[in-house]
């Protein structure tokens, strides 16, 4: 199979929705990819419309329920900070960056997710220190690539201020321009985060937001001048896109609350969990609801009822109950007992004590950071809430496709190179490619 490119270079704009076309068509490095490449203005998400799951189905072609990470976290019960699938054991299928690898190319990423102790050629993984005796740096450096990390974090590393924004995405920004001009690689995968935290912490048409864009303006302009710096700007193919949008909402939902209630969560004299037969694992705009014994019919049948009951009130911020079987045919996992989706302007949380449901103000977020006034994990069906996808340059023909979904990425991705993920969910888009 012939490659389409020397070098593709994935951006990955997290949260970056299909109502930002407007704006972007006016900031002009975006623009310059608009009117020189293809786009696709509509892109279904997955379901759970959640980063992690996001992103490996971008590298794979798959919906979650077969490659494998099927929520930001793992299922922790009673765990502050549950661990994320950090790791790229988390993914039970090839990847881009697998198969360009074992092509004989060369591969980097950056803060790209799901990526810990991947075989990447120059890799900085996404992962947080997320014990009390663990360091930050060293984490990183021991999922990854050592030295190629070290160098960077020596040369660009004071430019962070922990995960805080937008001085991470500048320092991904400044570690992005390097690994370009030092390492020219086949495949270069990198991930900003500065719009999806804004959107979080001050709602999804908040000014911050809209600063965020402008900032992702610049950095694509940076990314744009070091290839040309390079020399590989007209062998390179640059690929702009969301992985999900987002939706305004104001009040928390606290499953785990009733659970509690009754006695299908049970703690100990301290508060703290120390057994559950049900358990409701947060997607944010949606939720699992999952049985420690899949086989405890009478716990199935009691959580079936509650469920039912909260989705005939319309004041329960329950939209949809779905049963493990229709969420695997809607690509989420169809281990779970229950999935529920949640109405907009309402999402999940974890807790098990306090209330069920809790309306949030903006003090609430400054103050704890668990909360948020603008989310995802909603079920891209859900109306005005679908991403976009933008690739120019060589290996592309501008056109503009109406929609297309998330799991056709990856095996677009893939035929630029000349590789291929196999028999995935999705197809090659070939027609915005110059085969």
């Amino acid at each position: 199979m012939d490659r389409l490119t020397d070098h593709l270079i994935v951006i990955s704009f997290d949260c970056l929705s299909a109502l930002d076309l407007p704006l972007l068509e006016t900031l002009p490095y975006f623009r310059t990819l608009l009117q020189q490449g293809a786009i696709a203005p509509n892109v279904e998400s997955i379901y759970p419309s959640i980063t992690y799951p996001c992103h490996a189905t971008i590298v794979t072609g798959n919906y979650p329920n077969r490659h494998g990470v099927i929520n930001n976290t793992l299922l922790q019960p009673g765990r502050l900070s549950p661990d994320w699938h950090w790791f790229r054991d988390s993914i039970k299928w090839t990847t881009l960056y697998d198969e360009v690898k074992k092509a004989g190319m060369t591969t980097a990423a950056l803060l790209w997710p799901v990526t810990g102790k991947a075989n990447i050629d120059y890799n900085m993984p996404e992962i947080f220190a997320n014990r009390p005796w663990q360091n930050q740096i060293v984490v990183s450096l021991l999922s990854g690539s050592p030295l190629f990390q070290w160098d960077l974090n020596k040369r660009y590393g004071h430019i962070r201020k922990g995960l805080n924004q937008p001085e991470l995405d500048n320092f991904v920004l400044e570690s992005t321009v390097d690994t370009i001009k030092t390492k020219k690689p086949n495949l270069l995968l990198v991930h900003f985060t500065d719009l999806d935290t804004q959107r979080h912490y001050h709602g999804f048409s908040s000014e911050e937001a809209t600063a965020a864009i402008h900032r992702h303006n610049e950095r694509l302009r940076r990314i744009i001048e070091a290839l040309k710096d390079s020399g590989i700007y007209e062998n390179s193919t640059i690929v702009a896109l969301g992985d999900h949008s987002a939706l305004d909402e104001n009040k928390v939902l606290n499953l785990n609350v009733l659970l509690h209630k009754h006695n299908f969560i049970t703690t100990n004299s301290k508060g703290k969990l120390n057994n559950w037969k049900a358990y409701c694992k947060s997607c944010d705009g949606s939720a699992y609801i999952y049985l420690k014994d899949p086989h405890d019919s009478a716990t199935f049948n009691e959580i079936a009822q509650l469920l039912h009951s909260l989705k005939d009130n319309p004041e329960s911020g329950i939209e949809q109950v779905l049963s493990g079987e229709k969420a695997a045919e809607k690509g989420a996992d169809g281990t779970c007992a229950f999935m529920v989706e949640a109405q907009k302007g309402y999402y999940f949380l974890e807790d098990f004590q306090g209330d069920y449901l809790k309306t949030i103000t903006q003090e609430d977020v400054t103050a704890d950071k668990k909360y948020t006034l603008a989310t995802h994990g909603y079920s891209p069906e859900k109306a005005a809430y679908s991403t976009i996808f933008i690739a120019s340059g060589k290996g592309i023909h501008p056109i503009t496709l109406p929609s297309i979904r998330l799991i056709d990425e990856g095996p677009t991705l893939a035929r630029l190179l000349g590789v291929s993920l196999g028999e995935t969910d999705g197809r090659v888009l070939e027609e915005i490619l110059t085969i």
